[in-house]
């Protein structure tokens, strides 16, 4: 049988990602005491055998109010449970700080290391190393940085699905540069040597989805070159990166704005990934 346990960081997706599991068919228990993993393991050995659609298995998540010292014990547990036929799966969710802070900020929960001498950002840098240990054995690493409950959602399932599989879910994502870099990304990659659309004036409201400004890109041979360079770049590399064992890859394409030749380019890229049956995820920052 197999046992998923959903840890990682305070505001990064836990809850989330065990009502996903929740809602395909798992018993969920969250913040299991770490002292009766064990005997909760080897009870739900003999009481539920695992079914491949998620009927009968069970999730728990634990988080890093178990203290330090059971957190260090948790890879001993998985090894010796795994000598009597009980497969823990750990995914392990985080995303960084800055976005934390925001997201802690917005709903002004309160992050369960705060305390009246530990302010929020020292929590979660203390949380984040309670929770190496876990981090550590994770099969499945998503960093929730820039994505949002859907697309979560989407890699918590992905994530069960492909076991045995050799191709990992992509999120491609479209930004413009003057807002930043996305943090998370595994590959970003520059447009803004390609022609504007933004200088055309009749182009200028429109986004790189529009007909209009796909027709002017598609006239240019330079965007034609990138989008050709690219994709052979990617179906090179990408099975180089799944290899290594990656659970997802975040693909980042960046234009000044982030709404003409970088939403083109994630659009193309969009197609040509699906064309293979690979599962792809989009994101164009700038449009909201």
């Amino acid at each position: 049988m197999e046992l998923i346990i959903i840890s990682g960081l305070s505001g990064a997706g836990k809850s989330v990602a065990l009502r996903t599991l929740e809602d395909i068919g798992y018993v969920c228990i969250d913040n299991l005491p770490l002292f009766l993993l064990h005997d909760l393991a080897l009870g739900l050995k003999q009481t539920r055998p695992a079914g491949g659609d998620g009927r009968g298995g069970t999730a728990i998540g634990i988080d890093a109010r178990s203290g330090p010292d059971l957190l260090d014990q948790v890879p001993g547990v998985i090894e010796t449970l795994a000598t009597q036929g009980i497969a823990i799966r750990v995914i392990f969710l985080e995303a960084d700080t800055p976005t934390l802070v925001t997201r802690f900020s917005e709903t002004r929960r309160k992050h369960p290391l705060t305390s009246a001498d530990r302010p929020l950002a020292e929590a979660i840098e203390l949380e984040r190393r309670l929770l190496g240990p876990l981090r550590a054995v994770a099969a499945t690493q998503i960093d929730t940085s820039c994505t949002n409950v859907h697309e979560l959602k989407e890699l918590v399932r992905e994530s069960l699905n492909r076991k045995g599989r050799g191709q990992a879910p992509i999120l491609l994502q479209s930004f413009g540069f003057k807002n930043g870099i996305p943090t998370a990304a595994d590959f970003v990659f520059d447009l803004r040597c390609l022609p504007n659309p933004h200088w055309q004036p009749a182009l200028r409201p429109l986004t790189g989805m529009d007909q209009e400004v796909v027709d002017f890109l598609e006239a240019s041979p330079e965007a034609m070159q990138m989008r050709g360079d690219l994709i052979t770049f990617l179906d090179r590399w990408l099975p180089r990166f799944e290899t290594d064992g990656r659970s997802y890859l975040t693909i980042g394409i960046g234009c000044t704005g982030g709404r003409h030749r970088s939403v083109y380019m994630v659009e193309a890229l969009h197609r040509h990934f699906e064309a293979q049956g690979r599962q792809v995820l989009v994101r164009h920052r700038e449009l909201g």
